[in-house]
């Protein structure tokens, strides 16, 4: 009877460690949050995939009044193992027009050439370069999107290059905007500027698509709140009119997990594997000042809606295959 139950005691000790484990593994353990992907301070990440190698743009955070200057890039083979880069944009050395409030940067690529957009001082711009890591140069001297010309703040910029090579800027806070970029990815037609304001939505826009459907995705509420998430909508074209999809936000914090939005997605190229980075409130003691980047896998179900996140889920390495990588270069 005592071995029995010795017995007993150890298959259900043991099999608590398994599931403790299977749980873990699915993602499931809610007490613990996965590692952030960048150390330290980060926010508003940018996540993108040039060639074999994944590329992360972000807000250096921690700093007073969110006062950063410059911006860094990192670099993966594999989604987990990160690589700063180093500066890529210095605004007081880099630019003539600002000197603050380095914010919210994205990446496109056109003609073999590197985009980097940008906000600094409440003002949208540009920077161009022929590697994703730089350096950086202003090749117009001035915003490509003044502060107060269009209503709500000029920051939060993306930009979305279609199968034809056509490019679109997307911006705002308060408003989202969109135009269509010309050719050079440095101008457009102030006439061709569209507003619009989605359902809940407050700033971070980012664009994507997936079999022949556009996404556009942002963040509600606002950065400082814990209840920072994302939401997002469909359409037929990159320009609109979008239909906001019904159910829960994409991604939104649960637990220890808090503030979780202003994201960014990346497909692992040559396949239907996607990922998005966002920020969340540091752990433990972070706040809207106080972020750090983390990716978690994204999925779709078979209609294309978009499923929730789970923060919880640990990222796998994930390399991007050599074939994949040469249609890209």
């Amino acid at each position: 009877m005592r071995v029995t139950s010795v017995l007993m005691t150890a298959l259900l000790v043991g099999g608590a460690a398994l599931a403790s484990q299977a749980q873990t593994t699915l993602g499931d353990d809610t007490l613990h949050a996965p590692a952030p992907a960048l150390p330290g301070p980060n926010a508003d990440p940018h996540i993108a995939a040039f060639g074999d190698t994944y590329y992360l743009y972000p807000t250096t955070d921690g700093i007073e009044g969110w006062g950063a200057k410059s911006f860094s890039a990192w670099s993966s083979k594999d989604l987990k193992t990160w690589k700063n880069e180093g500066v890529i944009l210095d605004l007081p050395r880099d630019l003539t027009w600002a000197n603050r409030n380095a914010w919210a940067p994205a990446m496109a690529t056109k003609n073999g050439k590197y985009y980097f957009y940008y906000t600094a001082a409440q003002c949208v711009g540009v920077a161009v370069a022929d590697s994703p890591t730089g350096p950086f140069k202003d090749p117009i001297g001035k915003p490509l999107v003044a502060k107060d010309v269009y209503r709500g703040q000029a920051i939060d910029p993306m930009v979305f290059v279609d199968d034809d090579g056509s490019a679109y800027l997307y911006w705002g806070q308060g408003q989202c905007h969109v135009v269509k970029l010309n050719a050079d990815m440095t101008s457009y037609d102030p006439a061709t500027v569209v507003e619009f304001k989605p359902e809940g939505y407050n700033e971070g826009p980012f664009v994507l698509k997936r079999q022949g459907k556009y996404y556009l995705m942002w963040s509600e509420y606002d950065t400082r709140d814990p209840r920072y998430s994302v939401a997002y909508a469909i359409s037929s074209s990159p320009m609109g009119p979008w239909v906001k999809a019904g159910g829960p936000p994409v991604l939104h914090g649960r637990g220890p997990v808090k503030g979780a939005g202003h994201h960014s997605v990346v497909q692992v190229p040559g396949t239907d594997q996607w990922f998005i980075a966002y920020h969340r409130f540091i752990i433990p003691g972070g706040d809207g000042f106080n972020r750090e980047t983390c990716v978690s896998p994204m999925r779709f179900d078979a209609a294309g809606n978009i499923l929730p996140v789970n923060v919880f889920e640990k990222v796998k390495a994930t390399k991007i295959r050599k074939t994949a990588a040469k249609r890209r270069s």
